[in-house]
């Protein structure tokens, strides 16, 4: 009896291979807003290997964690600009700006 991990028969799987790896980070690079079944569908791999390769080899738990732009509007970005702006002008005048005490 052993306790180790038996070769089961069969072919390996080819689903997740480098070429699909590559297809699907260009995909999803390509578009940022797709779900997995749409990514799986337009590389031609399943969604449970098309997860896989998410999970396992990009290291992705979310795909919007790593692809996912934050889009602003035009007052977000004034608004950024405006605190960014104070900040620094805070910082270069106040030679405390960073020291916790």
């Amino acid at each position: 009896m052993s306790v180790g991990v038996d070769p089961r028969p069969g072919r390996l799987s080819d689903s997740t291979n480098d070429d699909h790896v590559e297809s699907v980070f260009a995909v999803t690079r390509g578009n940022c807003r797709l779900t997995v079944q749409e990514v799986a569908d337009k590389v031609g791999t399943s969604i449970g290997s098309c997860h896989q390769i998410f999970t396992e080899k990009l290291q992705m738990g979310h795909i919007s964690a790593k692809f996912m732009l934050h889009f602003l509007n035009d007052d977000q970005k004034e608004n950024h600009v405006e605190i960014s702006n104070e900040m620094l002008a805070n910082a270069n005048g106040n030679e405390n700006f960073l020291r916790t005490s």
